[in-house]
C-alpha cells in the first residue's frame, strides 16, 4: 500500500514539474515575444526599411524631372522625413507611402518606371503636368492601386497589356493625352473593381472590348474625342444597375442606335453620342425603337445625338422620356417632320436644341409647359406655311417658362398683341426679341417689369399706341429698338433715367411732339434714331445731340436746331410794329449802306489780285506738277440704282451688319451682282470714316485687298459698292450659325485653305505696309473684315480706321502727306488691338502684325480672343503658348484634327507640321513688344514657304526656327 502511495506521489511530483517547465517555457516565448515587437532592430526595422526604399524611389524620381518650375520638389531631399515630402501621404501606420499626388505642378520629364517601387501605394494622381513618353509597364506591380490618375500629359504609346495585373483598379483617368492603339481585352477581363474609366482625348483605335461588360460595379465611361470603330458592345447590359454615365462623342463608332443597350440600363443618367457614324432603325429612317428603348432610362438627365446625320421623323415617344431630362441635343442632323406636341411632357428641360435639321410644320404651343426652358434653339429648319390659329397668338402661358434668360421669336409670322404676361418670365436679363412680325395692339405696360432685360427689340410689327413712362423701370436696359411700328404721342421725359442705354431707335413711328431733353443726360448713349417721325420743335443741346448728325432727324418736318443741315429755327418778335422797331431799323439802313460802300470798294480791289492770282496758277500748271493728280475713273451709280438693286434696301438683303452700318446684297440691270456698304452716319467720325476708306480704296490694287466698284455720296446717304464676294467672310466661316448666338460645334475649312487664307491676308498686309503707293495701317484687321471670294481667295476690307501716309512727288525727294489720323485710342477691335496702343503709343505696322498673329491663332484653334475663357490676365498668347509645346491637341480646332486621322501617315505628318508652323507664327506676330515681332513681308515669305512644304517641297523651313521673345 504504501508502494503504491509512493508511485502516485512520485507521479504527481513529474506532471507538477512538468506543467511548471511548460509554463516556464511560454513565458520565456511570450518575453521573447514582446522583445521582438518592441526591438527596434526587427519588425518595426523592416517597415522602417520599406519607408527607406520608398524615399530612395522618390529621390530617383525626382532625379527624373527635368523641369520644376514652381519648384514644388524642392523639399525632396535627404534631410526631410519622406512622409513630409510635397504631395505625399503615407498609411496611418507610417509603414509605406500609400498616397502621391503631384496633379497641377507643371513638372515635365519621362514618366519614370522608378515609381514602381513604392510597392504600397494606393492612389497615383499626375494630373495637369507634361510627364511624356510611354507609360511603364512597371507600374503593374503595383498591386495595392486603386487610383490611376494620369490626365493631361503628353503620354504616348498604348495601354500595356500588363495593367490587367491591378485587379484591385477601381479609377483609371488618361485623358488629354497622346496615346493611341488598341485597348487590351484583359484589362477589362482582371480588372473587375473598375467604376470609373476616362480615356478620352486620345487617340485611341479598334473596338472596344466586349469584355467591358465584366466590370459589374462600372459607374461612368468616358471614350469621347478618339477614333474607336464599330458598334457599342452588347455586354454594357451586364452593367445595368450601376451605370451611369456614357460618353463616346467624337468617335467612327457605327451601327444602329444602340436601342437594346439603352433599353437594359435604367440607372443611365448621360449619353453622349454625338459626332459618329451611327444610324437610325430601318437603313436610318426610323427613330422610334431608340426613342423608346430610352423611355426604360428612368433618370436620364443628358440626350445628345448632334452631328450624326439621323434621319426620321421625332416619335411621340419622346415625350416619355425620364421626367429628370434636362438637355436634348439633336442640331446638326436630317430629321424632318413637325416636333411632336408630347415633348411638352418633358418639363425638367433647360435646354433643347433642334437647330439644323429639316424640321418643317409647327410649333405646339403645349411647349410653353416646359416651365424650367432656359435655351430654346429652333433656327436653320424649314418652317413654313401659315402659323396656325392655336399658335398664330404668342401663347400667354409662354410666361409659365419662368427660367428662360433669352427669348427670340423673331423673323416669323406671329400674329395677335404682346401677351402681359411675359413679365412674369422672371429671370428674362439678356434679350427679349420680337422684331420682324406681324404683331399688333399696344405695347403692354407690363414690359416695365423686366427690370432685368438688357436688349429690347419689338421692331418691323404693327404695334399701336403710346410709349409710357414707366418703361424707365427697366433700368438695366442698353438697347431699345422700337422702329417701324405704328406708335403715336409724345416720347416720355423718364427715358432720361435709363442710364446705361447705348442705342435708341424708335424712327418709322407717328410719334409728335417736342424731343425730350433728358436724352442729354444720358452718358452712355451713342445711337439714336428718330427719323420720320413726326417731332417738331427744337432740337436739344448736349450729350447725345453734340454727336449726332441730321440722319438721325430725317423725315421730321417741324424739326430745327443747330446740327448741320437742319433748318434754324426762326424766332418771331412782338415788337415789329413799334416806334423803337422803327428807329432801329432807319439806323441799320443808314449803316448798311455806309458800310456796302466802303465793301464794294474793298472787293473791286480784291476780286483785281483773285484773277492776276489766276493767272498765275494757269501759268504754273503748263510746268511740271509737284503733286500728281488722281484720275478717278469709277463708273457712277445713283442711289435710286441702288434701291432698286437691293429692293428699297430690304432687311432680307443684308448679309453683314457692324458699328458702320449694313451691308446689302444687290444685283445691277445686267446682273452683276454687288455689295452695298451702307454708312450710318449717326457722326461726324462716320463721315471721317468714310472719307478714309474712299482715300484707301481709290489708290490700292492687290489681288488679296477689296477693290471698289464706285461710291455714292448724298448729304444723307453715303454708300461704298464692292464686290459681292459669295462665300462671306473669314468670321463666318470659322464659326457658323455664330448669328444665332449658338455656333456650330465645326467648321469646314481644311488645312490647305487655312494656310492659304493666312497667306492671302499676309500678302495683302504687306503690300499695304511696303509696297503700295499709299502706305496703310489697317487698324481694325479681324476675322469679320477678311472677306472670300468664288475661289477662297481672301481678301482684306473695311479701312474705315486706316491710317494712311501719302508720298507725293518724285524719287527721294517726295514729301510724306499724313491722312486719316487714326489715333491709337480708335485704333481696332477688342481683343485684336496690340497691347502698346493700350499704353498710348502711336499706330505703327507693328500693330497691325500684332492683330493679323491674332487672327493666326484664332484661325488655327477656332477661339475668339473675347471667349470667357480668356480672364484674370489670361489671353488667346498666352493660352496657346502654355498648351501647344506638350498639349497641342486641347487648344487645336478639333476639326482639323478630326480632319487629321484621315490622312495617309505621310500626309499627316505634313499637317501636324503646318500647324505647329501657323501657331509658331502667331505667337511669334503676338509678341508683347513690338519690336520682337516680324514684318508682314516677313510673315508673308514664311507662309509661302509653308505653302509650298504643303505641296510638296520638303526643303522649306519656317518662322520655328526664329526666336520668340519672352518678356520681361
Amino acid at each position: 500500500m504504501k508502494t503504491v502511495e509512493e508511485g502516485f506521489t512520485k507521479v504527481i511530483l513529474v506532471s507538477t514539474y512538468r506543467i511548471i517547465e511548460m509554463a516556464f517555457i511560454w513565458a520565456v516565448l511570450l518575453l521573447l515575444q514582446h522583445l521582438v515587437l518592441t526591438s527596434p532592430f526587427t519588425v518595426s526595422g523592416y517597415h522602417h526599411h520599406s519607408l527607406l526604399t520608398d524615399k530612395a524611389a522618390l529621390l530617383a524620381f525626382r532625379r527624373t524631372v527635368i523641369l520644376d518650375p514652381n519648384f514644388r520638389l524642392a523639399n525632396w531631399v535627404e534631410a526631410v522625413d519622406v512622409c513630409n515630402f510635397t504631395g505625399v501621404r503615407c498609411d496611418k501606420h507610417r509603414h509605406h507611402i500609400a498616397q502621391l499626388n503631384l496633379s497641377n505642378y507643371e513638372l515635365t520629364g519621362p514618366l519614370s518606371p522608378i515609381i514602381s517601387n513604392l510597392t504600397g501605394l494606393r492612389a497615383l494622381n499626375l494630373v495637369e503636368n507634361n510627364f511624356f513618353g510611354l507609360i511603364p509597364p512597371e507600374l503593374s506591380s503595383l498591386q495595392h492601386l486603386r487610383h490611376l490618375q494620369l490626365d493631361s500629359n503628353n503620354l504616348t504609346g498604348s495601354l500595356p497589356e500588363s495593367f490587367a495585373l491591378l485587379s484591385k483598379l477601381t479609377l483609371i483617368t488618361l485623358m488629354g493625352n497622346n496615346m493611341k492603339g488598341e485597348l487590351p481585352p484583359s484589362f477589362f477581363s482582371n480588372c473587375t473593381s473598375l467604376r470609373n474609366v476616362d480615356l478620352s482625348y486620345n487617340f485611341f483605335t479598334g473596338n472596344i472590348p466586349k469584355e467591358i461588360g465584366n466590370c459589374p460595379d462600372l459607374w461612368t465611361i468616358n471614350f469621347y474625342n478618339n477614333q474607336f470603330t464599330g458598334e457599342l458592345p452588347e455586354s454594357l447590359t451586364n452593367i445595368s444597375f450601376s451605370l451611369y454615365n456614357i460618353d463616346v462623342e467624337n468617335n467612327y463608332l457605327s451601327g444602329e442606335l444602340p436601342a437594346n443597350i439603352v433599353g437594359n440600363l435604367p440607372s443611365l443618367s448621360l449619353l453622349h453620342l454625338s459626332y459618329n457614324h451611327m444610324v437610325s432603325h430601318n437603313n436610318n429612317t426610323n427613330l422610334e425603337p431608340f426613342f423608346t428603348a430610352l423611355g426604360n432610362c428612368t433618370d436620364l438627365e443628358e440626350l445628345e445625338l448632334a452631328g450624326m446625320g439621323l434621319t426620321g421623323t421625332l416619335p411621340s415617344s419622346i415625350g416619355q422620356l425620364s421626367s429628370k431630362l434636362s438637355s436634348l441635343m439633336l442640331q446638326e442632323n436630317q430629321i424632318y417632320g413637325s416636333i411632336p406636341s408630347d415633348i411638352a411632357n418633358l418639363t425638367g428641360l433647360t435646354v433643347l436644341n433642334l437647330t439644323s435639321n429639316s424640321l418643317n410644320g409647327t410649333i405646339s404651343a403645349k411647349i410653353s409647359h416646359l416651365f424650367n426652358l432656359e435655351q430654346l434653339f429652333l433656327s436653320h429648319n424649314l418652317f413654313t406655311g401659315e402659323i396656325p390659329a392655336a399658335l398664330g397668338n404668342i401663347p400667354p402661358t409662354l410666361g409659365h417658362c419662368i427660367d428662360l434668360y433669352k427669348l427670340d421669336l423673331s423673323y416669323n409670322r406671329l400674329i395677335g398683341s404682346i401677351p402681359p404676361e411675359i413679365s412674369q418670365i422672371r429671370e428674362l436679363r439678356i434679350f427679349l426679341n420680337l422684331s420682324h412680325n406681324q404683331l399688333e395692339g399696344p405695347l403692354p405696360i407690363e414690359l416695365s417689369k423686366l427690370e432685368n432685360v438688357q436688349e429690347m427689340d419689338v421692331s418691323s410689327n404693327n404695334l399701336t399706341g403710346n410709349i409710357f413712362f414707366q418703361i424707365s423701370s427697366c433700368i438695366a436696359l442698353r438697347m431699345m429698338n422700337f422702329a417701324h411700328n405704328s406708335l403715336q404721342g409724345n416720347l416720355p421725359d423718364s427715358l432720361g433715367d435709363l442710364k446705361n442705354l447705348e442705342s435708341f431707335d424708335v424712327s418709322g413711328n407717328h410719334l409728335s411732339g417736342k424731343i425730350p431733353e433728358s436724352l442729354n443726360k444720358i452718358d452712355t448713349l451713342t445711337y439714336l434714331n428718330l427719323s420720320f417721325n413726326n417731332f417738331e420743335g427744337l432740337i436739344p443741346h448736349g450729350g447725345i445731340f453734340n454727336l449726332v448728325t441730321e440722319r438721325s432727324f430725317l423725315g421730321n418736318q417741324h424739326l430745327c436746331g443747330t446740327i448741320s443741315g437742319m433748318p434754324d429755327c426762326s424766332q418771331k418778335r412782338r415788337w415789329f410794329g413799334t416806334s423803337i422797331f422803327l428807329i432801329i431799323f432807319i439806323l441799320i439802313i443808314f449803316v448798311s449802306a455806309f458800310f456796302s460802300t466802303i465793301c464794294c470798294f474793298i472787293g473791286i480791289r480784291h476780286i483785281k489780285v483773285m484773277v492776276s492770282s489766276r493767272n498765275s496758277l494757269r501759268t504754273a500748271r503748263t510746268g511740271k506738277s509737284t503733286v500728281p493728280k488722281l484720275i478717278h475713273n469709277f463708273p457712277r451709280i445713283t442711289y435710286r440704282e441702288l434701291a432698286e438693286a437691293t429692293e428699297g434696301f430690304d432687311e432680307q438683303k443684308v448679309v453683314g451688319k457692324g458699328s458702320y452700318g449694313r451691308v446689302y446684297k444687290g444685283i445691277l440691270p445686267d446682273g452683276t451682282p454687288i455689295a452695298v456698304k451702307v454708312l450710318q452716319l449717326q457722326s461726324e467720325n462716320s463721315t471721317k470714316s468714310f472719307n478714309r476708306e474712299c482715300q484707301v480704296l481709290k489708290r490700292i490694287r492687290h489681288r488679296n485687298l477689296i477693290r471698289i466698284i464706285t461710291a455714292c455720296s448724298l448729304p444723307d446717304f453715303k454708300a461704298l459698292i464692292l464686290p459681292y464676294m459669295a462665300n462671306g467672310s473669314l468670321d463666318s466661316r470659322l464659326y457658323p450659325h455664330s448669328g444665332t448666338g449658338l455656333g456650330s460645334g465645326f467648321s469646314d475649312l481644311t488645312l490647305i485653305q487655312r494656310v492659304n487664307i493666312c497667306s492671302d491676308i499676309a500678302e495683302g498686309m504687306a503690300y499695304l505696309h511696303h509696297h503700295s503707293p499709299v502706305k496703310v495701317i489697317h487698324c481694325d484687321l479681324k476675322p469679320s473684315n477678311v472677306l472670300l471670294n468664288d475661289d477662297m481667295t481672301a481678301l482684306v476690307s473695311d479701312f474705315g480706321m486706316a491710317r494712311l501716309i501719302l508720298t507725293v512727288g518724285g524719287g527721294n525727294a517726295g514729301a510724306t502727306e499724313n491722312m486719316g489720323n487714326s489715333t491709337a485710342n480708335s485704333c481696332g477691335s477688342i481683343g485684336y488691338i496690340a497691347p502698346e496702343y493700350g499704353l498710348g503709343s502711336n499706330t505703327s505696322t507693328k500693330g497691325d502684325v500684332y492683330s493679323f498673329g491674332i487672327v493666326v491663332l484664332e484661325i488655327v484653334t477656332r477661339k475668339r480672343p473675347t471667349d470667357e475663357i480668356f480672364v484674370g490676365g489670361l489671353n488667346l498668347h498666352k493660352w496657346v503658348k502654355n498648351h501647344y509645346h506638350c498639349r497641342a491637341e486641347q487648344v487645336i480646332d478639333s476639326s482639323l484634327l478630326r480632319a487629321s486621322r484621315d490622312q495617309s501617315p505621310e500626309i499627316k505628318n505634313m499637317w501636324e507640321v503646318a500647324i505647329r508652323e501657323l501657331v509658331e507664327l502667331g505667337i511669334l506676330c503676338t509678341q508683347e513688344s513690338p519690336s520682337t515681332r516680324p514684318t508682314m513681308l516677313d510673315a508673308a515669305d514664311d507662309l509661302d514657304r509653308l505653302k509650298r512644304y504643303l505641296s510638296g517641297d520638303t526643303t522649306a523651313t519656317f518662322a520655328s526656327s526664329w526666336e520668340i521673345h519672352h518678356p520681361q
